[in-house]
């Protein structure tokens, strides 16, 4: 209970604080009415939550800004990298284009050559 008692009285104070606001009346009467050493214990347990949490927050803070940069890199990367995928795309569309050329070429001389085949069988047969 006395680990959890500096959150407990860490949130009303949180609630009744605002940007120029000073303490609630209530939240004065119940700090005047503790003893000092558990108001020293009290303040001391703020301050270290208070120096964790901001210490929690800047490691945060630094590890978004990494991924910001990261992610920023990356894009950077991407952007270069663009040009290039099209080229390439270019490229083997262009050879995609190339190789069914060169199937009909091929399917043409081998017509050609079975022609010339069956020409010479003819001629041999003429010959003879």
């Amino acid at each position: 209970l006395e680990n959890e008692l500096p959150w407990a009285l860490f949130l009303p104070l949180c609630l009744c604080f605002g940007p120029g606001d000073s303490p609630s009346r209530s939240l004065v009467a119940v700090m005047a009415t503790r003893r000092p050493d558990s108001q020293a214990r009290f303040g001391q347990s703020i301050k270290g939550l208070l120096t964790e949490m901001v210490t929690t927050c800047g490691t945060d803070v630094i590890a978004f800004t990494k991924q910001v940069l990261k992610g920023s890199r990356s894009s950077e990367l991407l952007g270069q990298a663009a040009p290039n995928m099209v080229l390439q795309e270019d490229a083997m569309l262009h050879s995609e284009d190339s190789l069914r050329k060169m199937a009909i070429i091929t399917t043409h001389l081998q017509y050609h050559v079975e022609q010339s085949s069956d020409l010479q069988d003819q001629l041999n047969h003429l010959l003879k």
